[in-house]
């Protein structure tokens, strides 16, 4: 059998994970990227030294914010992460 060793996911997948991992009960989330830009002077041929001015454009950072509308990059955290029901017993008598 082959070793995996690549997985992908979906923008909802990572939106959801991201969810869970800081501890997010409601609201509206969508994934967010920042790039950057920055250009260089790059080989348009190996072994030429011709060069063509191209630009460069990272991923920075990648999070979620709050969405206000469902869509295909958008996850309802009161769906994929309820909050758990609260365990204290204050008020209840034996």
């Amino acid at each position: 059998m082959a070793e995996i060793d690549q997985y992908t996911f979906s923008f909802k997948e990572v939106v959801e994970a991201l969810i869970k991992q800081q501890r997010l009960h409601q609201g509206l989330w969508s994934i967010r990227v920042e790039f950057g830009l920055t250009a260089a002077n790059v080989g348009t041929t190996e072994g030429s030294k011709d060069a063509t001015p191209a630009a460069i454009v990272p991923i920075v950072k990648l999070g979620i914010q709050r969405g206000s509308e469902e869509n295909n990059l958008t996850v309802d955290a009161a769906k994929v992460n309820p909050k758990p029901p609260s365990t204290s017993k204050r008020g209840q008598s034996k």
